[in-house]
């Protein structure tokens, strides 16, 4: 299944049933709502706005499929997403072995969170992950497991303005040992080099950083080629963070991701898409 609302000038959204983002080791992830531009998909390797991942301790679960339905909002289109929860990241190597040691894992997602946390520290870590990688030949790989839950998003589009108001459904989500929740809205690295904000902030490509809480009221990704640009907005409760990274193949990516503890029954957001100067 396959539903896209129309956004005028040349801009669309669109989300499936079905993987996208082929060449990219996320393609196995499910979606959200993508933004094309003259029909062409701007998320590269991102997963689009709207799309939850849980935190169970160092792991971190994210979705692998999703159900969609639509019902009707006045004159906003109204998308509601199930998305079901149950890909873990694995390695693989070109011989088909991969590491199987929890340990292993735990350190890697250890490790993983310090990159997020520790700005300092980050170029030696990746310099560090990049080099065992080649050493050993392995790729990133995303293996099923079982379902921690199935969150409902809904998605309510006003066409006319290019708003989505995005709301998450995390009823009960407390009592499954979930640590964190995260909001991702991303979308392609290549295509969206910009960062601005509120407080006057201007980053363009690497200055960006890779994971950076964001203290604006409201904080921007532009695109230069595209004209394009969609913004959000503090959310009482919850920590924003930016990001965008570059490495070849395998990450391309810039966007936010709201984070915050399960305690909460649903949390809401919006997202605003806009012609960049």
């Amino acid at each position: 299944m396959e539903l896209s609302v129309p956004l005028g000038d040349g801009l669309e959204l669109k989300i499936a049933d079905l993987p996208t983002g082929a060449g990219y080791p996320t393609a196995r992830l499910q979606k959200g709502l993508l933004l094309l531009h003259e029909g062409r998909d701007l998320a590269e390797e991102g997963v689009g706005f709207g799309v939850p991942v849980l935190k169970q301790g160092a792991l971190t679960i994210f979705p692998g499929s999703v159900r969609l339905a639509e019902r009707r909002g006045g004159t906003d289109r109204v998308i509601v997403a199930a998305f079901a929860m149950n890909l873990v990241e694995r390695l693989v190597g070109a011989d088909g072995w991969s590491p199987t040691s929890s340990s292993f894992y735990a350190v890697r997602d250890l490790l993983a969170a310090l990159h997020r946390r520790l700005p300092a520290v980050r170029g030696l870590l990746t310099a560090l992950s990049n080099a065992v990688r080649r050493r050993r030949g392995w790729v990133t790989s995303f293996e099923e497991t079982t379902t921690r839950a199935t969150l409902d998003v809904t998605y309510t589009i006003d066409g006319d303005s290019a708003r989505i108001h995005v709301a998450v459904d995390m009823t009960g989500l407390s009592d499954r040992g979930i640590t964190e929740v995260v909001v991702m809205n991303e979308l392609g690295a290549r295509q969206f080099d910009q960062y601005l904000d509120s407080d006057g902030t201007r980053l363009r490509g690497r200055e960006i950083g890779t994971w950076n809480e964001v203290s604006a009221t409201r904080a921007c990704f532009a695109s230069t080629a595209a004209r394009v640009a969609f913004s959000v907005g503090q959310v009482e409760g919850a920590a924003l963070y930016r990001g965008r990274e570059v490495v070849g193949s395998r990450l391309a990516w810039s966007g936010f991701g709201y984070s915050f503890r399960p305690a909460r029954e649903s949390f809401a957001f919006e997202v605003c898409i806009e012609r960049a100067p």
